[in-house]
């Protein structure tokens, strides 16, 4: 019997609440304890063997940096060209499967995560990274199952996309995955994409090598366990844990280098690119370079804006998960009008916010992930305190776990540096202009940072709404009207940024899948012309002489 298989119409999952006295709250607070009374031994996985080198760095809950949960080995230069070795072996198999056989691995593992892995996955987040659980389910449960319900559905429509035929031709669009493999470098503080980088280019037939955050190994290790259930062939995604430059110079400079998809910081994707870029006649063919990278996200407000709104918006998108987005809110210009009372709410909820350990259930926010972040964040607060005013929060307590207590600041100097560098905590910026000089405050907006990931104005006033829009088209691949500008959901809001923020090809959506696929024309003809001569070239009669 044959068939023409489509995938199921996707929908968002809903993020459970972890109530009190709620069956799901009491099955993550069980992994919790039981998580955390482990210790991981987490290997390298190559052509589906595990690898350990006995090269060890430790895996720490940054809010109690002296438990730890496990210890992760660490790959040399000559793993890595097992794992290229094992990549292009595994596809030349991986790449001839149907694309909905390929798409069925992940529609089982999004099966998984929503019933025998959410509290696994969900806790790993939290323990590893210092996520609240809230900001672990919208990440570590929802976002990944989205990815990988909506992936399948938005490949589906690619391989729908056929050119025009007719009665005496047919006429076909071959996607072939790239030639070669791709290498995938994810980052700490989005479970989500670490499983999305990977699985991406696999889903359109490709074969990964996979380095993960070194300060996000306990959920990435139970992520490439998932993967493995739900049935990954072996060396379809290899998981090669380790150094980044050494992992990247043996990957850069592979001749079968095929792409390259990237979450991380911009200095770091701009060295990949400019090693690419130098290295282009040793490669096979041109690497699709695919890579979402910092922000200095802003909030920009209207006389007319709504003040307790705008304040939570403040206070949510700058402060959620430590300020640890790329999309969290990091500048916001208010006008004077509106400042004292948006001021004054703001503190009021900062004063009120807990941080501590995420296991408990009443903290807000958690820990920064490790020792090198809280130095530079609190770096940042320590200048502010001599170029700037500190109106809450600024304190910073590293001795049991890397906590600092959400911090609002006030320059009156436009081109501040906490205007216009990425801090990466939760530290927010304001800057109070006069109402009068709301044109001049837009084009301060979009010309102050180098970065344009996200950006949300508040105004009633419908007319400002539109100006800001068109004022501040390239300022943010991502803008958000009367609403913080966190929180892009899979299918809603495709997620990507341009400038110095990245490559804008929008995660989430058809247009981040159609990088990882090289079409090919196909043209048959029926019945081809057996006769060199067009009708044109017939005699018109007499010719003259």
């Amino acid at each position: 019997m044959s068939r023409i298989p489509r995938v199921p119409e996707p929908v968002n999952d809903f993020n459970r609440t972890y109530l009190p006295g709620s069956p799901e709250r009491a099955e993550l607070k069980a992994r919790l304890k039981s998580m955390a009374a482990e210790r991981v031994d987490i290997p390298i996985i190559i052509g589906g063997k595990e690898i350990r080198t006995g090269r060890t760095q430790p895996v720490v809950m940054p809010h109690n940096h002296k438990h730890v949960l496990g210890e992760w080995h660490v790959a040399g230069p000559e793993h890595v060209q097992q794992a290229i070795a094992a990549a292009q072996e595994a596809g030349r198999e991986w790449a001839t499967w149907a694309w909905h056989e390929r798409a069925a691995v992940l529609l089982r593992a999004a099966e998984l995560l929503t019933t025998t892995w959410r509290a696994t996955m969900n806790a790993a987040t939290m323990l590893g990274q210092s996520k609240n659980v809230f900001q672990a389910e919208i990440d570590a449960a929802s976002e990944m199952v989205d990815f990988w319900r909506f992936n399948p559905y938005f490949a589906q429509e690619i391989y729908e996309e056929q050119p025009i035929s007719n009665h005496a031709m047919w006429n076909a669009l071959e996607y072939r995955a790239l030639e070669g493999f791709v290498y995938a470098v994810t980052p700490f503080n989005f479970t989500s994409i670490a499983a999305n980088l990977p699985t991406a280019p696999a889903l359109m037939g490709n074969t990964v090598v996979w380095k993960p955050a070194s300060s996000a190994m306990l959920s990435a290790h139970y992520l490439m366990q998932l993967l493995e259930e739900a049935g990954l062939p072996p060396g379809v995604i290899n998981f090669v844990a380790g150094d980044a430059e050494t992992i990247s110079k043996v990957v850069l400079s592979h001749r079968d280098l095929a792409g390259v998809h990237f979450t991380g910081s911009t200095e770091v994707f701009n060295n990949l690119w400019t090693t690419i870029g130098g290295s282009m006649a040793t490669y096979r063919s041109y690497p699709r370079i695919v890579g979402e990278t910092g922000g200095k996200d802003f909030v920009l407000a209207h006389p007319s804006a709504d003040p307790a709104a705008l304040a939570v918006a403040i206070v949510r998108g700058g402060y959620e998960f430590q300020g640890q987005k790329c999309s969290a809110v990091s500048r916001v210009y208010i006008p004077r009008s509106l400042w004292s009372e948006v001021r004054d709410r703001t503190v009021a909820m900062i004063d009120e916010m807990r941080v501590g350990d995420v296991a408990d259930f009443r903290n807000f926010m958690g820990a920064v992930i490790d020792k090198r972040a809280f130095d530079r964040i609190c770096g940042y607060i320590d200048a502010a305190r001599t170029s700037a005013t500190i109106v809450a929060g600024g304190q910073c307590d590293g001795s049991k776990g890397y906590f600092i207590r959400p911090t609002l600041v006030e320059t009156t100097d436009p081109s501040h540096r906490l205007l216009r560098e990425e801090v990466f905590g939760p530290v927010v910026t304001t800057y109070v202009y006069d109402d009068a000089r709301w044109q001049e405050t837009m084009a301060l907006v979009d010309s102050t940072s180098a970065y344009a990931l996200t950006g949300a104005v508040f105004a009633q006033d419908r007319a400002a709404i539109m100006e800001a829009t068109s004022a501040l088209r390239y300022a943010a691949g991502n803008f958000y009207v009367n609403d913080k500008p966190t929180g892009a959901v899979v299918g809603q809001q495709p997620f990507g940024g341009s400038r110095a923020s990245g490559t804008n090809d929008k995660a989430g959506s058809m247009w981040n899948l159609i990088r990882w696929v090289s079409p090919r024309t196909i043209k048959e003809t029926f019945v081809p012309p057996t006769d060199y001569r067009y009708p044109f070239m017939g005699s018109d009669g007499a010719q003259r002489s």
